[in-house]
């Protein structure tokens, strides 16, 4: 895995573009992040994390967290979109103020999540398990 590059790379590459802000967008992906989030605590609440759902655990985790960065990018302006568009979203957390052991988790989040989409990777309850503890870490700072 690459290290991450910063934002403004992505800017300057047209990976992510200004834009007058999109409040209407902002408040859908706020709501749709919001139910999924709601979704998904009830689901470990009732079904629990183990290596048979960790993976569906980890992609709806990483959904949730890109949903609400999106929705911080859209209010200042900004739209990312084509190849590099979620490195660049992940990128945006440092000008949020992240910590970098913060950004780095999540660039690892969006690679590892890439892998189960694309490549059929499998991970299991114990990283699923790291996945929701971040999840729960940054989530209301990200709302």
């Amino acid at each position: 895995m690459k290290p991450l590059r910063n934002f403004n790379e992505f800017v300057k590459e047209g990976i992510v573009k200004k834009q007058s802000p999109d409040k209407s967008r902002v408040n859908s992906l706020k709501k749709e992040s919001k139910k999924s989030y709601n979704f998904l605590i009830d689901i470990i609440k009732k079904i629990g994390i183990n290596n048979s759902n960790a993976n569906n655990i980890i992609k709806n985790a990483y959904d949730i967290i890109m949903e609400l960065i999106r929705a911080k990018m859209l209010l200042e302006g900004f739209n990312s979109s084509g190849l590099g568009a979620h490195e660049a979203e992940v990128a945006y957390l440092r000008i949020l103020n992240f910590s970098e052991k913060e950004i780095q988790f999540a660039n690892q989040l969006r690679y590892f999540r890439n892998g189960i989409t694309y490549y059929g990777k499998s991970f299991d309850e114990e990283y699923a398990r790291k996945v929701i503890k971040f999840l729960e870490s940054i989530h209301k700072r990200l709302k």
